[in-house]
């Protein structure tokens, strides 16, 4: 046998103890688990990131809508009311109104829809265990 393929039947190392490879299988897996949890740790950051963005969306549209909807909204209606009944008038400008901030909302929900889970720290802490079952057997 060569030094990159040695005896399958000859420990590896034959000065440690079985408990002392379980204590450095265990110290590089926790290692390696920390280390994940902080990569996931950035990446979830990084989406609350978005998410914050898409909640100031969301916001922004509620108050601009909100506003709009009280100031421009009587302008609008007492302007159409010359030219028909009152409550007609202030029926359309309502209308208008409520299509603006639906198409706002949709926007918002699109926006919302694009964040994606970290799917990457995922696959890899499954291949980690998969990893550690088979340098325990």
């Amino acid at each position: 046998m060569t030094a990159l393929h040695p005896d399958p039947t000859k420990p590896l190392r034959p000065e440690q103890s079985l408990g002392e490879l379980f204590g450095e299988m265990s110290r590089e897996f926790t290692g390696l688990l920390d280390t994940h949890v902080e990569l996931a740790k950035v990446e979830v950051r990084e989406e609350v990131r978005g998410v914050t963005q898409s909640v100031s969306m969301f916001g922004a549209a509620a108050a601009s809508g909100a506003l709009a909807v009280l100031l421009l909204s009587f302008a609008a209606a007492w302007g159409l009311a010359v030219v028909m009944p009152t409550g007609f008038a202030f029926l359309i400008v309502g209308a208008v109104w409520a299509v603006v901030a639906g198409v706002l909302a949709l926007s918002g929900r699109a926006r919302m829809a694009k964040i994606e889970k970290p799917d990457d720290t995922i696959a890899v802490v499954k291949e980690d265990v998969e990893w550690a079952r088979q340098k325990r057997s």
